[in-house]
């Protein structure tokens, strides 16, 4: 009785230790992603009086975990029963990953102009100030559920091969840690101006430190943002080439020869700028066709 015990307990340290190892590699996969969900996050959270961020910031927090008890037990479903729909959503998700990322180099490369809003200098109710915010939470959330996916499908991706038991282990926590993580970063980004500002208020010379560092702070926020979108779009195309190189044998062979970063990102820009030229090209047929009608 006690040696099964002690057999019991070697079994689920094992397990737990190889559960840790993979967490660790499946969370390196999906670090691309939550590059672009702090980036994505952190701008949909910020443009709030500073006193509703945080609780704008909780409401999406709130939202992002229902999205992850919805796709975690269908993702499991899909592995258990039908692990080929799992590689599939995989090289879908991939091409969409390579997609947006060619999508975002091309909007620097060649920006257009947006048109101009016309803008009513009004005060607004409180009922009105509620109403837009409860739409730009429900627009933070419906992108997380996308990114989630994403996340959750690439996490799966590398666990394909083990039990189902380890699978919801691994997949779970980096689906916690994810939304932990990301949340966690984006409320200190978010905040980082209003203690800049309390900084800049509390100092009592002009050439003092907390000033000089509030100062800093608040010029360092929208750069911080920026420089993420950069980060962001860059690990898009490094996790959706990886995806192809790991999935697709003819491309893995013929550039095995090249450091595995340069063949990841190689790929990944190569498979964006194709969907970017097709899904452009559709849209100006589309749309030539519905104006001839």
């Amino acid at each position: 009785m006690a040696s099964g015990f002690f057999a019991l307990l070697d079994d689920i340290a094992v397990l737990m230790d190889d559960v840790a190892a993979m967490s660790k590699i499946a969370t390196k996969k999906t670090a691309g992603i939550l590059g672009d969900d702090l980036a994505v996050n952190a701008e949909k959270a910020s443009g709030f009086v500073s006193s509703r961020e945080i609780p704008v910031l909780w409401a999406i927090t709130k939202g992002s975990f229902i999205n992850k008890l919805i796709i975690l037990p269908l993702a499991f479903l899909l592995s258990a029963f039908l692990p080929i729909a799992v590689t599939i959503i995989l090289i879908l998700g991939a091409i969409y990953l390579a997609y947006e990322g060619a999508e975002k180099i091309y909007e620097y490369a060649f920006p257009h102009e947006h048109p101009k809003a016309h803008l009513e200098s009004k005060e607004y109710t409180e009922e009105e100030i509620l109403t837009f915010e409860k739409e730009k939470i429900k627009s933070a959330i419906f992108t997380d559920f996308i990114l989630s996916v994403e996340i959750v499908i690439i996490a799966l991706g590398t666990v394909l091969g083990e039990d189902i038991t380890t699978q919801i282990m691994v997949v779970s926590f980096v689906a916690i840690v994810a939304t932990i993580g990301v949340y966690g970063i984006v409320a200190l980004i978010v905040r980082m101006d209003d203690l800049g500002y309390r900084l800049i208020k509390a100092s009592k010379s002009e050439k003092s430190f907390t000033k000089t560092i509030g100062q800093l702070l608040v010029k360092a926020l929208p750069l911080i943002i920026k420089g993420l979108a950069i980060v962001g779009t860059i690990a898009l195309l490094l996790v959706a080439g990886g995806i192809f190189l790991h999935n697709i044998e003819y491309l893995h062979d013929l550039l095995h020869g090249l450091p595995s970063i340069v063949a990841e990102f190689l790929v990944g820009l190569a498979v964006g700028i194709v969907t970017l030229l097709i899904i452009k090209a559709f849209k100006k047929v589309f749309l030539s066709k519905k104006t001839v009608s």
